[in-house]
């Protein structure tokens, strides 16, 4: 069995990789959302460099009202400096990479855990993994919604593609998978 959860989980990863490059690489979902641009992009750039020194999150909102308020229908900016240039950007593919494999193995080892009936059926160890990318979306994308963070719509798509990949990765992952466990 733990030769069958490396094997389902290794070749999820590759799914994992591989999906993630057509939908976010070719396709550009995340990037869209992630790296929108900006008019006078470089003047904002050197502001930010001047004033935004510390790595953090930080929230710009709008000057109170005389009522010791914020203005409704003003918009709230939020900054994110992880204190990082794009020389990193190897080591945190490094780092993406171990991740890409970790989530699929442990994934395949919940799978290989589950009752008789679910591991009986292979729509029902798809679901499984429908289920672990419908959790990955509502904790960790839904968050990302609200003041100072990403619009709904950006959330929702963040979402739909968490799922997505996950559905792809338990394609592959329930295929692999097989019941010891008697059925009752």
């Amino acid at each position: 069995m733990q030769k069958n959860v490396l094997l389902a989980g290794s070749l999820g990863g590759i799914v994992l990789v591989i999906s993630t490059l057509v939908l976010n690489g070719l396709l550009g979902i995340q990037a869209r959302i992630d790296m929108k641009t900006i008019p006078a992009e470089q003047v904002i750039y050197e502001s930010l460099k001047e004033h935004v020194i510390e790595p953090g999150r930080y929230v710009c909102n709008p000057a109170l009202t005389t009522e010791g308020r914020f203005p409704n229908g003003e918009p709230v900016f939020s900054i994110l400096y992880g204190g990082m240039g794009h020389e990193a950007a190897g080591t945190l593919a490094l780092v993406g990479l171990i991740g890409f494999f970790i989530a699929p193995l442990l994934g395949a080892w919940l799978l290989s855990q589950a009752s008789a009936s679910v591991l009986a059926s292979y729509p029902r160890k798809v679901l499984f993994f429908v289920m672990l990318g419908l959790l990955l979306a509502i904790l960790g994308d839904l968050p990302k919604y609200g003041i100072g963070n990403y619009p709904l719509t950006d959330v929702v798509l963040l979402g739909i593609n968490h799922i997505m990949i996950w559905i792809l990765v338990g394609l592959v992952v329930a295929g692999r998978i097989h019941g010891n466990k008697a059925v009752t």
